[in-house]
């Protein structure tokens, strides 16, 4: 069963309220009243109506005030208020309207004209909630879909790391496993500094695996020569954070922009020593220090083609010794306050 529209009658004379509620029950309507201004703001704070029939000269407070208060409460603000009032100058009228008033009807009126007026304003009050609730769901079901297609595209890009970490572990196996340990260094200093959110953490974690992705760019002598690098293969190698940017860097995606930064300011270091722009302190991307501290850390506890592992003892050392020199020290810190966290990541 349809539910009855509720309508509030506002007038200090009893006879008025009576021949207008008499008349509205042609129509079947749910009808309260109120005597005063005040009576009336009083019942509204503990009922809801859907149009309100507002006399303009009361003892307390007169309609246009009520009006106007109607309107700055959320619940009501939207509800039609019909003047049904014996004021019939311009001034009024005007008045009326200026405040928020939908209707304006001057007493004496006919029966008919009342419920044309109060049918016409309800039908309109019930499409226009019909239509915001219909814009919300609409609303709503946009936001879903924008949230359904970034998580897509979000996925997108994460097959698209995972499918290059594949091709950098092609490499050497022990690529692979650095590429992984390094992403878990990254995202562990990532949730212990104070800057940072955990949706930062989860970027670089994504991110950090494409750190070293330009080394797929540089000659295969080159980078599994066991041997000390020349001077000249030295600078071959160095380029490899170029290129990765140059790969990298005409993406608008969070994750990939991520890995771009990371992958171009990973060999920067705190005190400008570091390549490829020799950038220092704070101009290097929180991401690219983090990532910086990871990977020497994982590199020297490891062995590779060109050297044997360092004990964690030995390579703790050099990470805090370079503190502001090549890494930065608040993040030195961090890592040396919670070194056993680091050390069960290690696989060492």
């Amino acid at each position: 069963m349809d539910q009855l529209s509720r309508i509030l009658v506002v007038d200090d004379v009893a006879n008025n309220i009576q021949v207008a509620m008499n008349i509205l029950r042609e129509d079947n309507y749910e009808l309260s009243y109120a005597m005063s201004g005040n009576d009336a703001l009083a019942l509204m704070r503990t009922q809801s109506f859907d149009l309100i029939l507002l006399d303009v000269m009361m003892p307390d407070i007169d309609g246009f005030e009520v009006c106007k208060r109607i309107r700055m409460d959320l619940k009501h603000r939207d509800v039609p208020v019909i003047f049904l009032t014996a004021r019939a100058d311009v001034d009024s009228v005007v008045r009326g309207f200026e405040l928020g008033g939908v209707d304006y009807i001057v007493k004496p009126f006919h029966a008919a004209e009342l419920l044309a007026r109060v049918r016409t304003h309800l039908e309109l009050h019930t499409a226009k909630a019909l239509l915001q609730k219909h814009n919300i769901n609409l609303r709503q079901k946009v936001e879903l879909t924008e949230r359904r297609l970034l998580s897509e595209l979000e996925q997108t890009q994460l097959e698209m790391i995972h499918i290059l970490t594949e091709l950098m572990e092609f490499t050497s196996d022990e690529t692979g496993r650095h590429i992984k340990r390094v992403a878990e260094y990254s995202q562990l200093l990532a949730q212990l500094h104070n800057s940072l959110t955990e949706e930062d953490a989860i970027v670089i974690f994504h991110a950090s695996p494409m750190h070293d992705i330009g080394k797929v760019f540089v000659p295969e002598a080159i980078l599994h020569k066991p041997s000390k690098l020349t001077a000249e293969e030295y600078e071959v190698m160095k380029t490899h954070t170029t290129r990765a940017h140059d790969f990298l860097k005409n993406s608008p995606r969070r994750i990939l922009k991520a890995a771009d930064i990371i992958a171009w300011q990973h060999h920067e270091h705190w005190d400008g020593s570091g390549y490829p722009r020799g950038l220092k302190g704070h101009d290097i991307h929180i991401y690219g220090r983090i990532v910086a501290v990871a990977d020497v850390f994982d590199a020297l506890t490891h062995k590779r083609v060109y050297k044997p592992a360092w004990t964690v003892e030995d390579t703790v050392a050099y990470i805090i010794n370079n503190s502001g020199t090549h890494f930065d020290p608040y993040l030195v810190e961090l890592f040396r306050d919670n070194l056993d966290q680091f050390i069960n990541l290690a696989e060492v």
